[in-house]
């Protein structure tokens, strides 16, 4: 086997468990060199996404495809955060124009116009969903007060509640704060 495919193999196995997606850091820690990415996209091995970010074509879509490059086009620390996260499980009936993104430190990527950037500072909680990093639910319903109506944010709530997104102590908090 030589070099070029066995670092297109590589690249992804990496790819596999981020939604297609494989940046520069993440296939050089797996011992390819950032060198190799363009190489590979020249011949159409990957796609190139953004600056350090590719797309391995193959790879199969799934509907959190967009949240992945959004997180992954922020970089380390960043999370699905707001309406966002409701999008992601299919709660409150929202379709969000723009992926919410949050990170905890000054981060200023170049972003397409369907991402938005938040600073937060502070302690905050974040979770996986489908290896995603976002805001627990019941922070994201509770976030979103305000935004959306109260009856789809209750009905979210139950709906996340069936589906095992809510704790009992989260659920009570939701109910209390809506």
């Amino acid at each position: 086997m030589d070099t070029a495919t066995r670092y297109r193999d590589v690249v992804r196995e990496i790819a596999l468990d981020q939604y297609g997606y494989v940046t520069t850091r993440d296939a050089a820690e797996a011992g390819v060199p950032a060198s190799e990415l363009p190489k590979l996209a020249a011949r159409g091995g990957l796609e190139n996404v953004a600056y350090g970010l590719y797309r391995v074509p193959d790879v199969r879509p799934t509907e959190f495809d967009e949240f992945a490059e959004a997180l992954l086009r922020v970089g380390d620390g960043a999370y699905l955060r707001g309406e966002s996260v409701l999008a992601l499980f299919s709660l409150a009936d929202v379709n969000p124009r723009k992926i919410k993104v949050a990170v905890p430190r000054r981060a200023r990527p170049t972003l397409p116009p369907n991402i938005e950037l938040t600073q937060v500072t502070g302690d905050v909680r974040t979770v996986f969903y489908e290896g995603l990093a976002a805001q627990p639910v019941a922070d994201a319903i509770l976030e979103c007060c305000g935004r959306i109506e109260s009856t789809r944010l209750l009905q979210a709530a139950k709906q996340a509640r069936a589906d095992g997104l809510l704790t009992t102590t989260e659920w009570k908090r939701v109910q209390k704060g809506l």
